[in-house]
């Protein structure tokens, strides 16, 4: 508790909400990362113990003296609001901080004890110490003074229960970030107000010494973008090829060395943005397949251009093309997005219940058609595309892939969650 003597060690209760799943897609749970990368900067001296609550519960009567809350999602925020009301009613100090809680920041501060605001690496010592002698302010803003890349330390996927994160016994993704910022402004973003837009790299003999400590043999990088900087891109696929990991990304630059560099490298599927039926589209989603890389097309459905027959000509041509799996999602103006901003002086925003931002319903007003013709549309995408073969189905085709390249390298693990622990196959 604040004011703890020197000799008792300081104990947090880590927690990360739940949040409804997004209609109509195959429900999964990947490895959190922002609550691993957030555990990294904590100090030593603190015990900390972290639930997922999409996969366990919560404990109300765990012994600690501080609870974090990290949010990632808006959806996640009016539970997390539920979390924090019950743990405050017990005398406890709530902390909130992550993505969501950046981009609601005046809400989330009528909800807790205190938020941290901005990147964590370096601060959080401060924030403990606060703790010990009661002093804990209610604002740790760091929102436009981003830590020195080096400071970026390996997450902490020991407080992970590894047995939670498989799916039909396939085991599923961890998540990795090589870098933060972006300097690119697409309108549905929030990257350039959380992270800035400046292209900022971890320095790569740092992030290959994180990936090779990872025993999973597939990762998913979650920069949101590796399309920045084309000389850092052939130097981090080349340092990455003789971990043999399998990769998972946002898009990868279009460009002929960087491809061949990054399916050397591992590359498994990219997601690709898909916005209209260009041939640059289609050239693009050839290119990756001629290296190997497979695509799962992101679809936004309701931007200001589309009619009813714009989306239903964009659904024809992600089949024509052959796109090895589309997550459709309809518009969603987040918090500090510049589409956001737009709509807001447009009167267009139609709610702003927090549980209906999970990008498959609609929130604001289309520009070419009615609100309920959008949520039709947005179930005719999910049920055309998928009409032969369910989503299942076409993920479980692309870890087909990944298996048999496995296989071919020897690198192939299965997951056994009664041996709690995963066997290499053997070779022959």
């Amino acid at each position: 508790m604040p004011g703890q003597g020197s000799g008792k060690k300081m104990k947090m209760n880590l927690i990360y909400p739940r949040w409804p799943k997004l209609d109509r897609q195959t429900e999964f749970h990947l490895p959190p990362h922002g609550p691993a990368v957030f555990a990294a900067a904590i100090p030593d001296e603190v015990e900390v113990e972290f639930t997922d609550e999409n996969l366990q519960p919560v404990n109300f009567s765990a012994d600690c003296d501080l609870v974090a809350i990290s949010t990632m999602l808006t959806s996640q925020l009016p539970r997390a609001f539920e979390i924090a009301r019950e743990f405050r009613e017990r005398g406890r100090k709530v902390l909130f901080g992550g993505i969501s809680t950046m981009l609601h920041s005046e809400e989330v501060m009528q909800h807790a004890d205190a938020v941290f605001l901005g990147e964590v690496e370096g601060r959080f010592g401060q924030v403990v110490e606060d703790f010990k002698r009661g002093e804990l302010k209610p604002v740790y803003n760091y929102m436009n003074n981003p830590p020195d890349t080096n400071l970026i330390g390996t997450a902490r996927r020991e407080i992970l229960n590894r047995e939670l994160y498989n799916y039909r016994g396939v085991q599923m993704l961890d998540l990795v970030h090589a870098s933060r910022g972006c300097k690119f402004n697409c309108f549905p973003c929030c990257t350039g107000f959380l992270g800035g837009h400046k292209f900022r790299p971890r320095p790569i003999d740092k992030v290959i010494e994180e990936m090779a400590a990872i025993q999973n043999n597939r990762l998913f990088i979650v920069d949101n973008s590796l399309a920045q900087d084309r000389q850092w891109l052939i130097d981090l696929f080349t340092a990455m090829a003789p971990l043999k990991k399998k990769f998972v990304s946002h898009p990868i630059l279009d460009d002929d060395e960087v491809l061949e560099r990054a399916s050397e490298a591992g590359a498994w599927y990219v997601y690709q943005a898909v916005f209209d039926t260009s041939d640059v589209i289609r050239d693009r989603v050839k290119r990756l397949k001629d290296h190997g890389i497979g695509v799962e097309g992101t679809i936004i459905l309701g931007t200001d251009d589309q009619s009813e027959n714009d989306i239903k000509r964009l659904v024809d041509f992600l089949l024509d093309i052959e796109l090895d799996v589309a997550e459709f999602t309809i518009m969603t103006p987040f918090p500090h997005s510049p589409i956001r901003r737009q709509m807001e002086l447009q009167g267009r925003i139609l709610t702003n219940d927090w549980l209906k931002y999970t990008a498959d319903k609609v929130v604001f007003q289309p520009k070419k058609m009615s609100p309920d013709k959008l949520q039709e549309l947005y179930y005719y995408a999910w049920d055309t595309f998928y009409a032969d073969s369910g989503h299942q189905l076409k993920m479980g085709e692309l870890f087909k892939k990944i298996i048999r390249r496995e296989m071919d390298d020897g690198t192939y693990h299965r997951y056994n969650p009664r041996k709690r622990r995963v066997f290499k196959k053997a070779q022959p």
